[in-house]
């Protein structure tokens, strides 16, 4: 049986990576791996039940991703990020013609998350 979906981002500076996704976007770090001390860093983050594993090694994946998360209430999630001021990136609301509101934020290494709230109709 299938059980989830776990992507792999590539990322290429472990500063830059920590500062956008666990200080601005507000994921935890659950576990890190290096094989040795000056070795690329594998790490997987997790905020709510998403889960997305970030890697400094070149062969894992390419950069420029694009994830696409749902959730229930954008408002606030957007408001906590503003907020912040994070100042590399100040994502607005869009409103789709899909019947959809969403917010696009870009990492430092050019991957996108897309988080989605469907309107109910």
């Amino acid at each position: 049986m299938l059980k989830r979906i776990v992507p792999i981002l590539r990322i290429f500076d472990e500063n830059k990576a920590r500062e956008f996704y666990l200080e601005y976007l507000g994921f935890q770090l659950d576990w890190e791996h290096r094989f040795e001390q000056d070795m690329p860093l594998y790490m997987q983050i997790s905020l709510d039940s998403i889960v997305i594993h970030l890697s400094e090694h070149h062969g894992d994946c390419t950069p420029g991703a694009a994830l696409r998360v749902e959730t229930d209430n954008l408002d606030t999630f957007h408001g906590a990020l503003r907020q912040k001021e994070y100042k590399n990136a100040r994502p607005g609301i869009e409103e789709t013609p899909w019947q959809s509101r969403e917010m696009t934020v870009t990492d430092p290494f050019g991957n996108r998350i897309i988080f989605v709230e469907t309107r109910a109709e």
